[in-house]
């Protein structure tokens, strides 16, 4: 198994280390692995001047997963935007057309009290949301900046096709069906064309799905109700832009976005996983950033791309452990657990395998 590592900006080189740190400890158990290592974002801008080097783009096409920490910091702030560290995230989606992002937001028992709703609207959550990654706003032409009528105007264009809509949708049927059964597209078909055509297709898609439910969802009711009663869903489907927005508002429904995983996938399962927070400039070099989002972004890389279940399970199994065992970083602790640091974290989580 090829992983091209890119452990990026800000506390991404941290949080990487303590992942293939737990992939290392299941090598005596058969776990076969190589690593190579290569730069994006800010670090890359540093040393090449591009986001997204050449190097890395041929390492990331020959890898089968990429494991990659965060990229971005107030220091790349100010460049022109070609070069922000961002542009290197979205450069190597669309190059290795990752169209599938999954996001699960799962409440482990123990964080129930980190959740800033009340224990009983969030205890038991258990979400998949898929947003589709290489379409929408972010990437549709035209776009910028330009005069009109004596003043600046800025624009963006929307626009998604039908062979977009429904590749992704049969990733979010597919997955409802190990699941719940229950999918929940999100749309604004009230007001925009193009999720007009997004609900048209997903209608379309069920018919091939009849033991899934599919329901509907305008976005800003989606959003309150995320907040309102977020166990009512199971697998939520949508575009770039709004899951972007939804999938980090359901990570806080679970205490810390530190504890969210993802994964983004090609047609054929190839991925890059990477946890669902920033570089979190400001405690980076500290020492103190949750590893966890990580190590379990590599569970899914064993589980989506390799087929190693039960190693998958493993990892998953052992941050459960450490959990009930009180182990806390900073940002998930509360009186009465035991809080760690970053290393000691994976220290934990190794002894838990």
């Amino acid at each position: 198994m090829k992983i091209c590592v890119l452990p990026g900006d800000g506390i991404g080189p941290e949080i990487t280390e303590q992942a293939l740190r737990v992939l290392e400890a299941l090598r005596s158990d058969g776990l076969d692995f190589t690593a190579e290592t290569a730069l994006i974002g800010g670090c890359a801008v540093d040393a090449t001047g591009t986001p997204y080097p050449e190097v890395t783009s041929t390492l990331a096409r020959e890898a089968d997963a990429i494991l990659l920490g965060a990229v971005g910091g107030p220091q790349w702030d100010n460049l022109p935007r070609e070069q922000r560290p961002e542009r290197g995230l979205l450069a190597i989606r669309k190059e290795l057309n990752l169209f599938a992002n999954l996001r699960p937001a799962i409440l482990y028992p123990e964080l129930a009290n980190a959740s800033t709703l009340k224990p009983e609207i969030v205890a038991g959550l258990d979400i998949l949301i898929v947003r589709e990654l290489t379409g929408d706003i972010y990437f549709g032409q035209p776009r910028g900046i330009r005069e009109e009528g004596g003043e600046r105007v800025g624009f963006n264009t929307m626009v998604y096709s039908e062979s977009e809509i429904r590749r992704i949708g049969k990733v979010a049927f597919e997955a409802a069906r190990k699941r719940g059964k229950k999918l929940c597209s999100v749309d604004k078909m009230n007001v925009l064309e193009s999720t007009q055509l997004w609900r048209d297709v997903m209608i379309e898609l069920s018919a091939d799905y009849p033991d899934v439910e599919l329901s509907h969802m305008l976005v800003d009711n989606a959003a309150m109700q995320l907040v309102r009663a977020p166990k009512q869903f199971d697998v939520m489907v949508t575009g770039n832009m709004f899951g972007d927005i939804l999938s980090d508002e359901a990570s806080m429904l679970t205490g810390s976005i530190g504890m969210l995983p993802s994964a983004s996938l090609d047609a054929n399962n190839k991925g890059l996983y990477e946890p669902s927070h920033g570089s979190a400039p400001d405690i980076a070099g500290k020492g103190v950033a949750n590893p966890l989002a990580t190590i379990l972004s590599a569970a899914m890389m064993l589980r989506y791309t390799f087929n190693q279940e039960g190693f998958a399970a493993r990892i998953e199994n052992a941050v459960k452990k450490v959990l009930a065992a009180g182990y806390r970083t900073g940002d998930i602790y509360e009186p009465g657990t035991r809080r760690v640091g970053t290393k000691e974290m994976g220290d934990a989580v190794i002894a838990a395998l």
